[in-house]
């Protein structure tokens, strides 16, 4: 079956009930690729901190699309295909490094920093014979461009031509929030990739689901460092697309007993940390917010959980896996305890995090617990129906802001 087939519509207009084959469908997958991916969206590809010197550069992915963003010599940064124009290798291997250009492994031809084919090995042949055609313009050869786009040190790549300004794109309210936590310049604390076995929507639907935080993640619960019987909310872009959430810690939480009034696992009475130390925080941004989770369509995620900092880059590799980049950091002017402290709290997120290890197992759960039931649908009605901020985050409102977006890309 395709997604064009008529079994496979979404049910009448909500965004309250998602049907599970658009986590399966192959046909489904590619069209995301070209219409959310490559078209008129925003990708995070790297942090400028990660580019310092021109000719310094990393390698990465705008879907599955392997891209090379470099930081050329009159300082500018750009952002090219990782592919030859020859014969489609990779034209840089290594994750990280400094070039004066790029040159492919496989026939040796040669790009600068900006991309421009610039050396063809023996262009002219050998001994008179061989060689390319006098015609050939190695100027209209090369790998496709993408616009770049600088926010607050992070860099986002895009394909498309008709893309909006990254400031219209991610609108007053998310760009504020981005501007909360990255307000100093940074340094890289460490990196790590996690691949997971499930579609890439089913984790973004999991950062903007602020209602599982406190369900899922015992260590949440119980150390109470997020409750949804705490103070908080939601932001959410009028597009749907982009979101924030938030917890404020408040004083009348720490005696509720709303959680094991409902016989909810989240809580353990009994739990202690052998060092308490790991929860030891300062509110360094003076507004009180102990979390806040942001995400920027189609997958990007900035993290600060108490004084914990991280950026999270989604990328597809499949209908049923993907990979996530973590990219954990501090401030770079951060006092030797904040870094410490800092050091201490990167243990709550990842793979084996207190925190988030869940993340990496419940995607899986729905993939195999839906395996048969691609036309059947989840149910997403937290909260209402609509799309709104609230100051709840009792609510799915994020989620289906996702799907609202989603549509609109998709044309579904």
């Amino acid at each position: 079956m395709s997604a064009s087939d008529p079994a496979r519509a979404w049910p009448d207009a909500t965004l309250t009930r998602v049907p599970y084959w658009l986590y399966q469908d192959e046909t489904n997958y590619r069209t995301e690729l070209r219409r959310l991916f490559e078209g008129p969206t925003w990708s995070f590809v790297c942090l400028e901190v990660d580019l310092p010197h021109p000719g310094d550069f990393r390698t990465t992915f705008v879907g599955e699309m392997p891209v090379i963003v470099v930081r050329t010599q009159d300082g500018s940064i750009r952002a090219f295909e990782n592919r030859c124009a020859h014969r489609g290798a990779l034209i840089s291997l290594d994750d990280h490094g400094t070039a004066k250009h790029f040159q492919c492994i496989y026939h040796a031809w040669t790009y600068d920093l900006e991309g421009n084919l610039t050396g063809i090995a023996f262009e002219k042949g050998s001994n008179g014979r061989g060689g390319m055609p006098p015609e050939f313009s190695k100027a209209a050869h090369g790998p496709r461009k993408l616009r770049t786009a600088l926010v607050h040190g992070l860099v986002f790549a895009s394909l498309c031509p008709d893309a909006p300004g990254i400031e219209s794109y991610l609108g007053e309210e998310i760009l504020g929030r981005i501007a909360r936590v990255l307000r100093r310049p940074i340094r890289v604390l460490g990196r790590f990739v996690q691949a997971l076995p499930n579609n890439w929507k089913l984790y973004v639907e999991n950062v903007k689901d602020t209602y599982h935080a406190s369900l899922l993640h015992a260590f949440f619960g119980t150390f109470r460092i997020t409750r949804l019987t705490q103070g908080g909310g939601i932001v959410v872009s009028p597009d749907g697309g982009h979101h924030a959430s938030y917890t404020i810690d408040r004083a009348e939480d720490r005696s509720s007993t709303a959680y094991r009034d409902q016989g909810i696992r989240s809580e353990h009475q009994d739990y202690r940390l052998a060092d308490p130390s790991l929860l030891e925080s300062v509110d360094e941004f003076g507004d009180s917010i102990q979390l806040q989770i942001l995400t920027v369509f189609p997958g990007f995620v900035l993290q600060q959980i108490q004084n914990c900092l991280a950026v999270r880059q989604v990328l597809p590799k499949g209908p049923d896996s993907m990979e996530l980049h973590w990219t954990y950091f501090g401030f770079a002017d951060d006092a030797p305890d904040m870094h410490r402290r800092r050091l201490r709290q990167l243990n709550l997120v990842g793979p084996a995090g207190y925190v988030s290890m869940e993340d990496g197992c419940v995607g899986g759960f729905v993939s195999r617990g839906a395996a048969a039931a691609e036309n059947e649908v989840s149910v997403v009605n937290m909260g209402g129906e609509g799309t709104e901020s609230a100051e709840t985050r009792v609510t799915e409102a994020s989620v289906r802001g996702f799907w609202k977006a989603y549509r609109r890309y998709m044309d579904h």
